[in-house]
């Protein structure tokens, strides 16, 4: 990834940074902020040309968020150039514009690009936030994503993420015989690449806490292990060979251990590997099948699923092992445990009555919420911030079934398609990328 760029504080004279205009998401958004996002001018041809396309990025981020309604540029009475100057906020106000966003792009003789933003609160005609970046070229479609980042938090007060990736399976071929990469692009579906060749079937991708490592399931020569895989170097390396196969692994908050699931004898438990020492230690030992190993942000405790008291449901335990409990009580069968970032919620799939949900719990067990559900939806994980799922979907159709991705908020209220070259399933979102 091209490394970005300096940073500098931006505001205009006689324009204190004072914001008023706020969402409250943490009980989901009903209403969308209406938001003015003009083009980006620019220096010349090329420059302007740029600019457009930040503009774009940025207002189809916020509106795939449904916190933010963008507002036709048609409507627009004062032009981008004339704000470059100040604002005319009477003017902005007439179209309903809650914020206003602007900025340029200049070309420096090195030959990167200057890329300036200033977001503005338009009912107290004040600057809430002016930054700008310099970095390469092709490095434009990341600094859309970062203003998206400040834009989000500055009107939301939560952290944002679309400066992020999704790791997920790539699925092709007829049902019987499916060829399943690797792949990895932004969570927005651009800068698609594939990391795998096809050749081994590929399973439960999940990114490192430094989002530039994997750890996910391999048939490589029919054996299934756990691997590990670095995006930047392409390295492919195998955490071991044991009795029976290894699957659904996931890092540790800290990056330093993995937690799996390890099949003998037909009994499945959970043990964690130290990634320096590649020491494996086990967690679980019940009979049954206890997986899914999901880490508390903190790392003091893990979520699993388990059907050792006789039906599939989820469970918690410290990371030692210790104080295991169960934590679902409803109908039908729990799984897929996934621990949010923000340390609140528990994501998982529910199949109950021939049909698969994602809910939230929390992890002491109470306030089940079911966000969504279909016929096959499996699969939840986090954005960094932790309000916000994806997943993926299967329908069923003549020729078998096909999955693809989808994204919801976590009050369930809002949701939407995340494109996908081809079939897609086992989506992992990354960390903010550093």
């Amino acid at each position: 990834m091209s490394a970005l760029m300096a940073v500098a504080v931006l505001v205009m004279p006689g324009q204190p940074a004072q914001a008023q205009v706020q969402i409250d998401i943490t009980q989901g958004v009903t209403e969308p902020l209406p938001i003015a996002i003009t083009n980006f001018v620019g220096a010349d041809g090329g420059d302007s040309e740029v600019g457009r396309d930040i503009a774009s990025v940025v207002a189809a981020n916020l509106q795939r968020s449904g916190v933010f309604r963008p507002i036709s540029p048609g409507s627009f009475i004062q032009s981008p150039q004339d704000i470059q100057s100040g604002p005319n906020f009477s003017e902005w106000s007439i179209i309903n514009a809650q914020a206003l966003v602007g900025g340029r792009v200049r070309t420096e003789s090195d030959g990167r690009y200057r890329v300036e933003f200033r977001l503005w609160d338009v009912i107290n005609e004040s600057q809430m936030v002016g930054l700008a970046y310099s970095t390469a070229p092709d490095n434009w479609r990341r600094v859309a994503h970062i203003i998206s980042d400040a834009i989000y938090s500055e009107i939301t007060g939560e952290d944002g993420y679309f400066d992020t990736q999704i790791v997920y399976v790539s699925e092709s071929g007829p049902g019987d015989n499916r060829t399943k990469r690797l792949a990895i692009m932004d969570q927005d579906g651009e800068n698609h690449r594939f990391l795998t060749d096809g050749s081994s079937l590929v399973l439960t991708p999940r990114f490192s806490p430094s989002a530039r490592e994997i750890t996910y399931l391999s048939y490589q020569n029919n054996r299934p292990r756990v691997f590990l895989f670095n995006i930047d170097s392409g390295r492919q390396e195998s955490l071991g060979e044991f009795q029976g196969m290894t699957f659904s692994p996931r890092f540790s908050p800290d990056g330093n251990r993995v937690v799996m699931s390890q099949a003998v004898q037909g009994n499945s438990d959970i043990y964690v590997m130290d990634l320096r020492t590649r020491d494996m230690r086990r967690l679980t030992d019940a009979p049954g099948i206890d997986t899914s190993p999901s880490f508390s942000p903190d790392g003091g405790q893990l979520a699993f699923e388990s059907d050792r008291g006789g039906s599939q449901q989820i469970y918690t335990m410290n990371a030692d092992g210790s104080n295991s409990r169960r934590i679902t009580y409803g109908d039908g069968r729990y799984g897929s445990p996934v621990w949010s970032p923000r340390g609140d919620l528990i994501a998982f799939t529910k199949i109950e009555g021939g049909r698969f949900h994602i809910g939230v719990i929390r992890p002491d067990g109470t306030g089940e919420r079911i966000l969504a559900e279909g016929y096959h939806v499996e699969g939840p994980t986090w954005a960094p911030n932790g309000r916000v799922l994806m997943y993926f979907t299967e329908t069923p159709g003549s020729s078998g079934a096909r999955s693809a991705l989808r994204a919801v908020d976590i009050s369930g209220a809002h949701s939407w398609n995340v494109p996908t070259p081809q079939d897609a399933s086992d989506p992992a979102w990354s960390p903010l990328i550093p």
